[in-house]
């Protein structure tokens, strides 16, 4: 397990499921060169399955703080029962990574869901069908509960259950979640997409969620996934937030690379 220290936080990345899809790396990414594809395989070459299969984990990450308090950064694939069942690679196992590192469910404070994509919101519900952290306040940008208003099946496996458990905590906006633990709206793989700064001193981490789903978007920032509600958007924010980590010197801590830390390219 590759935890990594931030100053006095500690985070652990932890894969919920891993392995290839259906989609291809040329139906996800259309728009890219052989060049581009090429460059991303010398990065990430295990991302690069047989016959153009796109091959990848399916990360959340624990966040424990100074004074322990537990943080979680979106909640995988879930359950045989969650909505991405059909075709992610395999059911999610959270709960036992959990288990590993000595935390209880009961133990989580917050959970922070990126985005309400169906791989990244599995195990806000348990295999009981309730709220799995039934302790934690689930952080979600209200723009991004209004854009799946729509969505049934989305909506009774998040935001219906949370808001009748009294667990959703609705955000407009960048917000200091607590100390050293800031959430950024980074719109364009959804419209309510945000990411999370952790920093202590001058120790900075990005949990990016799904701002680059790929190693093609780390190098190519302009390449856009082909499931982004607003890819104009969505390269405007890459290239936000890569300077932005530059600047800070920050690493990123990635949902779907094949190693969960990188470094944003020169």
């Amino acid at each position: 397990m590759s935890w990594r220290k931030v100053g006095s936080f500690l985070v652990h990345p932890l894969v919920d499921a891993a392995g290839p899809i259906e989609t291809t790396l040329a139906e996800a990414f259309p728009s890219a060169s052989e060049e581009q594809l090429a460059s991303a395989r010398d990065l990430d070459p295990q991302t690069f399955g047989a016959d153009g299969q796109w091959v990848l984990p399916f990360r959340a990450f624990v966040v424990v703080g100074p004074d322990d308090h537990v943080t979680i950064v979106d909640l995988g694939v879930g359950t045989s029962t969650s909505p991405a069942a059909s075709w992610a690679p395999g059911q999610g196992r959270l709960p036992d990574g959990l288990t590993e590192l000595g935390i209880a469910p009961a133990d989580v404070g917050t959970v922070v869901l990126t985005h309400l994509h169906d791989d990244h919101v599995g195990w806000v519900l348990g295999r009981a069908g309730v709220p799995l952290f039934a302790n934690a306040q689930h952080v979600i940008q209200s723009a991004e509960v209004a854009a799946v208003a729509d969505d049934r099946t989305i909506c009774e496996a998040t935001v219906d259950p949370l808001r009748a458990a009294g667990l959703l905590r609705e955000l407009d906006g960048p917000y200091a979640l607590r100390p050293g633990i800031d959430l950024d709206p980074t719109p364009g793989h959804t419209v309510g997409h945000q990411s999370v700064w952790l920093s202590s001193g001058d120790d900075v981490l990005l949990l990016t969620g799904d701002v680059l789903v790929h190693a093609i978007q780390l190098l190519f920032p302009e390449v856009a996934y082909a499931a982004e509600a607003d890819p104009v958007a969505g390269a405007a924010t890459r290239r936000r937030v890569y300077d932005e980590a530059r600047r800070r010197r920050a690493a990123l801590a990635t949902s779907h690379l094949t190693t969960p830390y990188i470094a944003t390219p020169p």
